[in-house]
């Protein structure tokens, strides 16, 4: 039941952190960010960015650094039982703030579901110069967000990574 969070993937020149809260089950058995075929969290991702849905990991990775997109976790440890956000107990939070400071090119923050940002609400202050953005969840748990919402509320990370 103790879990814990994968390092950071940081492009070079990053301007979008994107935060969820702790890898799930499947996630932590594959070693890899959002590894459970369900979680849409990679299709919307390549469906903003007009890009093909990246079936491996290594593409996966790519596609976030061909958009400067950072991507890591705000617990770095915790107790779960099972995968649920609800469940996450005695957490213990990453090194978000260092990040922040050692990437001065990342300007935004966004939050993958609402745990995540109360999460990171609980062990940070906000940096007045980015801007943080809490979105819809891509897990299979929320359920109210089909994918064509959740590329509606998600198109902000689209206009982040395009813009100059």
């Amino acid at each position: 039941m103790f879990k814990k969070s994968f390092a950071p993937i940081i492009p070079e020149k990053s301007k979008l952190l994107i935060l969820g809260s702790l890898p799930g089950d499947r996630s932590l058995q594959e070693n890899q960010y959002y590894a459970h075929p369900q979680n849409r969290f990679w299709k919307t991702l390549a469906l903003l960015l007009s890009a093909p849905i990246p079936m491996d990991y290594a593409n996966r990775v790519a596609l976030l650094h061909q958009y400067h997109i950072a991507l890591w976790d705000v617990c770095e440890a915790a107790i779960r039982k099972g995968s649920m956000d609800t469940d996450i107990l005695q957490e213990r939070p990453n090194k978000i703030d260092q990040l922040l400071q050692d990437n001065p090119h990342i300007r935004t923050v966004c939050f993958n579901g609402q745990k995540a940002q109360k999460l990171f609400d609980s062990y940070f202050n906000r940096i007045t110069n980015i801007q943080y953005i809490t979105l819809p969840s891509t897990s299979p748990a929320n359920a109210s967000f089909n994918q064509e919402r959740l590329l509606g509320a998600w198109d902000i990370v689209r206009k982040i990574v395009s813009a100059p």
